[in-house]
Order: structure tokens, then sequence, then C-alpha cells
């Protein structure tokens, strides 16, 4: 016996699927809990923090300002729990400030075009037209409305906060004059001066092979010392003994004993001209730097080169020492500037922010800096270390031979053209560009100044020039800071290059 199978329908079958496929894949969708309050608060929170987390809502205090005003902005077709806020953001990069500007009626004209279209934001307090205060950070700084008349007359330099100055401002000093002028002493090149310790007499070498001794006071000639056959070019005077100490392009350097006026000893090693010369005042040595690019250590008395420091490239032009620490500082024309450990002659570091010749280099008597000065520029360096501290603000655009400095900080470069500028060693601003007079028969190009020189005072300044004179130089007793006023304006950032 068969059963006949019942014919069923296209459409039943198909309603059976569907009815199937529901319950196989949705069995519980009756059941399904209802939507978290929390939840959805959660995730709105977190999308509002990633759309808005650099902005902070408004104080309290700019909320009842604007409810006193009766300016609030209260648009009617908002979402539920959620204020409408339209407001420009404008971040300025060097500014760092937040220009939050908001403008009412264009919000709200669009609003009212836009029926039932609005801009979700975070729940902030109603605003008023005129707050436009920044909330960006921990900034409170109150911007006028924007589009009004008083902000298009601002720059963007009104808006800025003015940082005050960090360089320092330099001290008034007096202008200097020359009073005398010494000539007709030497026959050359006048390219060293050195003061004694009693501050009575200075010397001075020149290229006519040499040394004249010359009273303070007067501007009197005392001595000449003969004896090098090449121009002197380095002369320092001993504070413990009655000795001169003298280098030339002979290859000699020679201590003179006052007491005879004749040389006691010779110190002989260097293979070319001696350039530049110094002593320790705390040590019975002498410095000298030459054309050979070695700075020799010698023992004054026994005359033995006790180091010989080798480093440098090309020709050692400057050198000193401090009397408080064993180290040398030598500058060199291959624009580097090396310290040394006198304990041990070794190196103890190199300076390389020149990019010319460092022709000449200076001490300051009471801080622990020194300048060096080049063609590019003049540069401030702190001791013992050799920290960079900043350059001169001006550029005297010539070839600097001769640096000097007193107790009061007033700093003068010598040039090849013969311009003298006065510093302020605090600032580094030039107060003062003077130029000296060439005498009558000599050649403009014999205006450079080859060395300079305070005395013991610092109130007179010796410069030794190419045209054969020795000028002296004082400040102006005359000078006020009325008549002479201080024309300083900072720079606008401090290079450390």
């Amino acid at each position: 016996m068969t059963t006949e199978i019942e014919p069923q329908s296209l459409q039943k079958l198909s309603h059976k699927s569907v009815k199937r496929a529901l319950d196989l894949f949705s069995p519980a969708r009756d059941q399904l809990a209802p939507p978290d309050p929390e939840s959805k608060k959660v995730r709105l929170s977190h999308k509002i923090q990633v759309a808005f987390g650099g902005v902070e809502p408004v104080s309290k205090q700019h909320i009842r300002k604007a409810e006193h005003n009766n300016e609030q902005i209260a648009p009617s077709n908002a979402l539920p729990g959620e204020k409408v806020s339209t407001f420009l953001v404008v971040y300025c990069s060097k500014v760092s400030n937040f220009y939050c500007l908001m403008n009412s009626s264009r919000s709200r004209r669009s609003q009212g075009s836009s029926k039932g279209l609005a801009v979700v934001g975070p729940t902030l307090p109603p605003r008023s037209l005129n707050d436009n205060t920044v909330h960006a950070g921990k900034s409170t700084t109150v911007l006028p409305a924007f589009g009004s008349s008083s902000e298009r007359n601002l720059s963007t330099s009104a808006l800025m906060e003015r940082i005050p100055s960090r360089w320092p401002r330099p001290e008034w000093h007096a202008p200097w004059k020359y009073y005398r002028v010494i000539q007709g002493g030497h026959l050359g090149w006048v390219r060293s001066v050195a003061f004694d310790s009693s501050n009575d007499w200075f010397c001075t070498g020149s290229a006519d092979r040499t040394i004249k001794v010359w009273d303070v006071a007067s501007g009197v000639l005392k001595h000449t010392l003969t004896g090098h056959i090449g121009q002197v070019r380095g002369l320092a005077v001993s504070n413990q003994h009655s000795y001169i100490f003298s280098a030339g392009d002979d290859k000699q350097v020679k201590c003179w004993d006052l007491e005879q006026n004749k040389v006691i000893r010779s110190y002989h090693g260097h293979l070319s001209g001696v350039y530049c010369l110094a002593l320790q005042p705390t040590l019975d040595v002498v410095l000298t730097g030459g054309r050979d690019s070695v700075c020799r250590v010698w023992d004054i008395r026994t005359k033995v080169q006790t180091f010989a420091l080798s480093g440098h490239d090309k020709d050692v032009c400057s050198v000193f020492t401090r009397p408080t620490d064993p180290q040398v500082v030598t500058g060199s024309h291959d624009s580097t500037i090396k310290f040394w450990d006198l304990r041990y002659g070794r190196t103890m570091a190199t300076l390389t922010n020149h990019k010319k010749a460092v022709r000449a280099m200076v001490l300051h008597p009471k801080e622990n800096a020194f300048v060096s000065a080049s063609v590019d520029n003049i540069k401030k360096f702190s001791l013992p270390k050799g920290e960079f501290r900043h350059n001169m603000l001006s550029q005297q655009r010539a070839t600097i031979n001769a640096v000097a400095v007193n107790e009061d900080g007033v700093m003068v470069t010598g040039g090849d053209n013969g311009s003298l500028w006065f510093w302020d060693w605090k600032s580094g601003h030039s107060f003062q560009q003077a130029k000296t007079i060439v005498q009558p028969g000599s050649l403009e190009s014999e205006a450079g100044i080859y060395a300079a020189c305070y005395d013991q005072t610092g109130s007179r300044l010796v410069t030794c020039e190419a045209d054969k004179t020795i000028k002296m130089w004082k400040e102006d007793e005359n000078a006020t800071p009325e008549t002479h006023p201080l024309n300083f304006r900072p720079p606008k950032e401090i290079r450390r290059f």
C-alpha cells in the first residue's frame, strides 16, 4: 500500500523556509534586553572626548555674565538633553593660542533654514555674543566679538602676549677719546704693548726690531732695548720679577733684566716666527706660540722647554692663561680654540665655533670668561669648560688684531682698517665706533691697529698702530647720559652658534 505525498505549492514552501530561518537565527528576538542608558552615555562621552577633547567648558563667571545681559543662545530645534554650539577654532602655531569665535547670527540663520538639522556637540553652558573667551589649556584671554569694529583694527601682534627680552640691558659708559699721540719714536709698525704692574711705565715692540719703554704720565721715552733681529710681536712684563719677556719673527724668545737693560736668557726651540707670548702669574713659566703651529711652555729660570702643545694646524697667534687654574687657552688661524691642561700637556677641549682665523683673545680680569675675535664675529665663552655664551650684537666687518677689556666692563677691539669699537662686556652692545686718523706722510692702508692694552686702573688705553704711532685714550669727562644717550635694541633671538 503506497501513500501519496500531498503536493504543496511554491508559496507555501517558501513561507516554511523563511519560518525555519527565523527559528534558527533569531530564536530569542522577542527576549532581547532593552538598550542600556549607561552604555549609551559612555559611548556618547567617548565620541565627545575624541571630537572636542581640547575644548573646555566656559567658566561660571562668564555664564553669570551672559545671563545678566540676557543674550543667551538657546535654539529650539536642538536635540533633547544637549545644547547646540557652533564655534570656529583657529590654531596659531607660533602663538599657541586658540581663538574660539562664535557667529550667532549666521548659526541662527542656518538653524532656521535647515529644519530639523542640528550640530551635536558637547554639553556646554550657554554663551553670550561677546563671550569669546579662549578655553585651551589654561589660557583665559578675553577677545572682542567676531566681526566687531574694534576687532578689525587689532593686529596679530596686539593679540599676542608680549614677552620681555631676556637680553641684559647694557650699562652706560662714557665715550672714549684719544688725548695723546706718541710719534717719532718707532720707525716701523708698532706690534705689541704691555704695562708694568706699578702702572708707571709701559713698553712697546715694533717692526724696527726695538723695544721702547715709555712713561705713562708724560709719554716720554725712557729706554730703548735692542737685540732682536726681527719685528717684536709679543711682550709681557713679570709681576714677580723685574723682567720683560719678548718674542719676535726671528724665532727668539728673550728675557730682559730691567736693572741691567740687557738680555739675560734666551729660549730656543721655535722653528719659525713667534707671534704671541703670555706669562703664568703664579708659576715661573712663559707660554709662546708662533708660525710652527705649536704652543711651547718654558721654564723661566732653567730655559728648559717643559711642554710642546701641538695640535693646531696653522699659526698660533693668541694665548692666555689664568692664575687660579693650570689651564692654557690658544687661538689659531685654523679657526679653532684649544684648552690645554698645563699639568700633563694634553688637550682638554677644542672649540670650533669660529669659521675664520682666531687672531685675538682676551680674558676678563674678574669674570671666568673670555672673548675671541675673528673676521666672522666676536664670541664670548665661559671658563673653564668653554661654554658658548653669545655673539656680540654688531659686526665690525674687519680683521680684528687687538682686543682688550678692563674691570669696568669696557671692551675694545681694533681692526686692520683703523676702526676702534668700544663694547659693553655684559650685553655685547657697541656703544661707540671710532676710526683712527692716519698721520701725515703715511698711507691710508697703514691705519691698522695691531695691539691694545689697558693700564692697571683701566682708565687709560694704549693702541699701537701701523702708522708708527702710539695713541693714548681716556673717557670723556664731560659726557653724560643726556648728551650721549644709550641707543640699545635687544635682539629678537639669542643665537646659540
